[in-house]
């Protein structure tokens, strides 16, 4: 114990030699990542130009996509949203005309730009067994068009907001 405080207690006069903070931080996280200039990769995340862009608006993903994703879910019940993740996962819904069906939807947002392929959408359905009020679900079909339906409906919206949103800044 007395040999560390003495090793310790030796290294009381030496000064570092990086000074902090560092004046060429800044530098090496505008040339593209810490290990190198651009198309480096960054150890701990984004870039701070990144890292700020994203703080500035404050959600993770298109934020038309977003919109329109609840806009068009919103007839369902949502088990959860995270606006960070892209990630919208609704419960069990069963259309009032049809009570012995049921649906759940999984929906991703993919990018944070505007494209055709930035959603992906994911749809579930049950039936009960034997149409009866305590029957059990099982495991039903989706007709492939279904999802990409809803996609569909997502992106129209999401270009609908887009467009209303450039007309009311002019």
């Amino acid at each position: 114990m007395l040999g560390a405080t003495l090793l310790l207690g030796a290294c009381a006069g030496v000064k570092p030699e990086a000074k902090f903070p560092d004046p060429d931080e800044e530098k090496r996280y505008r040339n593209g990542s810490v290990l190198g200039g651009e198309g480096g990769f960054t150890l701990l995340g984004p870039r701070r130009a990144d890292a700020n862009a994203q703080d500035a608006q404050g959600i993770g993903v298109n934020s038309y996509l977003w919109r329109a994703s609840l806009d068009t879910l919103a007839f369902m019940p949502i088990v959860s949203a995270d606006p960070f993740g892209g990630v919208i996962l609704t419960d069990w819904y069963s259309p009032p005309e049809t009570p012995n069906e049921r649906f759940k939807v999984n929906l991703y947002i993919l990018d944070r730009q505007l494209r055709a392929d930035g959603v992906r959408v994911s749809v579930f359905r049950q039936q009960r067994a034997n149409g009866a009020q305590g029957g059990t679900w099982s495991d039903a079909g989706v007709n492939n068009e279904t999802a990409s339906r809803l996609e569909d409906t997502i992106l129209t919206r999401a270009r609908q907001l887009r467009i209303a949103q450039t007309a009311d800044s002019r």
